[in-house]
């Protein structure tokens, strides 16, 4: 049984280690995706207004402080769907509305 984390470093090489990471927290998980995606303040309160949430700015740079800072806050399950939900929207743009088949009904 492999019993290793399996990371690649910057030229593609497989490291294998015996230590394990701790699971990432919601907050590891947006400011990750922050990072990735070079969003500022003001794009993610935009894509959380696409999805109908309303965040200030100083609510959300507590989401991205240390966890020992006295102004931490543990980002929800919630919060971080809506994110996400909003992040496909302002990627990909609004779902298209579906139009089924037109069922006629013979006489």
């Amino acid at each position: 049984m492999l019993n290793k984390r399996i990371c690649f470093d910057k030229n593609g090489v497989i490291l294998l280690s015996n230590s394990f990471a701790m699971p990432l927290t919601n907050n590891d998980v947006i400011k990750k995706i922050r990072v990735a995606l070079q969003l500022r303040d003001d794009d993610i309160i935009e894509i959380l207004k696409l999805v109908d949430y309303k965040i200030s700015k100083s609510e959300l740079s507590a989401f991205f402080r240390a966890d020992d800072h006295p102004n931490y806050m543990r980002l929800q399950d919630q919060i971080l769907r809506k994110f996400l939900n909003g992040l496909v929207i302002y990627k990909r743009g609004p779902m298209p509305k579906k139009t089924g088949p037109v069922i006629r009904k013979h006489n």
